[in-house]
């Protein structure tokens, strides 16, 4: 997806103090929103259901023998638990400030890609709340990894929320996974725009990682992964449309709003920057031609005869003499001086 992470034809570094309060409104809106969508359980039930039905046609059923292989075995479980509980809250800021940091040109077009995402997945925990296979009945097959080892970690029965906290987290939103889409999105970055070798490696790597990790969890399906997949290929795709709207709402904040308010814009100081620059630019009105031209001399004085470079002489002047410059005043000075020779008068 290299429109989605290609810098902007008008892009400007951007600023820590306006990324923060954005980046925090925005996951703060999606935090509540996921809290607010939660759909009735028998609903959600019936959606996780269907999908590991949909699955098992497909032979796609991958998420019983990761399960049973994480349960089994706790030096695979434990570490898988950690990772679901915590990389995704170190790791995808993480990646952000270094595209921050290092990556400028491509960190708008990174940062808006990362939101559209994140807000399409909000979108999709409203129209198909999903039963995670963790909740499901025990006839299913499937054992709640989180739980078994939760006394080795700080979360609970609501998954990666701290214990006692689970009424803060929607747990049927599962649908798509967004730890799979926010891993994907990291993945994406770091192979596109890491130089050394590890950490394109490691591009490739967090991704898989974590799709096997909310498998082997009982935390997605495995259409989960591919639906947070789709999501940030939607998202992707909307990165220049969103960048295109947000310019021009600022363009006409910038007409109504005054400088000290907007900070002032990139492409306003870039327009107005030329219009300034020759607005200062002092300028002498020829007496022999009615135009304006810049003075070119900026007060520097000339010998009689001596011509300026680059300014405008007339058939009727001779060689060397300037119009409007120094050689033609001093020539005036001497025509008007009752003590200059005749010659010259």
């Amino acid at each position: 997806m290299p429109h989605a992470t290609a810098p902007p034809a008008t892009g400007h570094r951007p600023r820590w103090w306006t990324e923060l309060p954005l980046i925090a409104v925005v996951y703060a809106l999606y935090s509540v929103g996921r809290l607010l969508v939660r759909g009735d359980v028998s609903t959600a039930v019936d959606h996780g259901l269907a999908i590991l039905r949909l699955e098992q046609a497909l032979y796609l059923n991958a998420e019983h023998p990761l399960n049973r292989l994480f349960t089994s075995t706790p030096s695979i479980g434990i570490p898988a638990d950690f990772a679901y509980a915590s990389l995704h809250y170190v790791v995808t800021p993480a990646v952000l400030v270094w595209m921050f940091r290092r990556r400028s040109t491509a960190y708008r077009a990174a940062r808006v890609w990362l939101m559209n995402s994140t807000l399409l997945g909000l979108v999709g925990f409203s129209l198909m709340p999903t039963c995670p296979p963790r909740l499901l009945d025990a006839s299913h097959g499937f054992v709640d990894t989180m739980a078994q080892y939760s006394a080795y970690g700080w979360w609970g029965e609501g998954a990666s929320a701290p214990r006692g906290l689970s009424g803060m987290t929607n747990q049927y939103a599962a649908m798509p996974s967004l730890h799979v889409g926010w891993s994907l999105w990291c993945g994406i970055l770091l192979w596109r725009h890491g130089r050394h070798p590890l950490i394109r490696a490691a591009g490739i790597a967090y991704p898989l990682i974590t799709t096997i990790v909310v498998m082997g969890t009982a935390n997605h399906y495995f259409l989960d992964a591919v639906a947070g997949a789709a999501v940030m290929g939607l998202g992707a795709l909307l990165v220049k449309p969103v960048i295109r709207f947000a310019d021009g709402v600022k363009a006409r904040l910038a007409g109504v709003l005054p400088d000290s308010l907007l900070g002032g814009l990139p492409g306003d100081r870039k327009r107005g920057g030329a219009s300034t620059a020759a607005a200062a630019i002092p300028a002498t009105v020829s007496p022999d031609v009615a135009t304006v031209s810049p003075d070119v001399s900026a007060g520097c004085k000339t010998s009689t005869g001596e011509r300026i470079p680059g300014q405008r002489t007339t058939s009727a002047d001779p060689p060397g003499t300037a119009v409007g410059g120094a050689a033609a005043r001093d020539a005036a000075d001497a025509d008007a001086s009752d003590d200059a020779p005749a010659a010259a008068r």
